[in-house]
């Protein structure tokens, strides 16, 4: 299992657009630790994530590549949110995209 910390950062204050998870967006955090070291970071960009549950779905699913000590998401409900992975080594670029596609989004590019 992987650490995850889930960070919202509000996109826009005048409207609150739910996902079909779990409804309206809310302020939401996750924040699961383990003790991998983590020696590589790398940053990767996901559209249209909205809330907690949807960041956490991403965040389960990118933990369970080989080598993932850490997931840390910063969600910008409805906009790009930005997901930090700490690893023992570089991952495939391939295998976070389909651990991405595997959660329902798509990766919109990497940092």
């Amino acid at each position: 299992m992987c650490g995850t910390t889930v960070q919202e950062t509000p996109r826009n204050t005048n409207s609150s657009p739910g996902c079909s998870c779990c409804g309206p967006a809310q302020h939401s955090e996750v924040n699961i630790q383990t003790t991998t070291p983590a020696a590589t970071e790398s940053e990767y960009l996901v559209n249209g994530m909205t809330c907690g549950g949807c960041a956490s779905g991403v965040s389960r699913e990118i933990g369970r590549l080989d080598g993932v000590g850490d997931v840390q998401v910063s969600l910008v409900p409805g906009g790009t949110s930005k997901i930090t992975v700490r690893s023992t080594g570089p991952l495939s670029p391939e295998a976070v995209r389909a651990a991405v596609a595997n959660a329902g989004y798509e990766l919109a590019g990497s940092k």
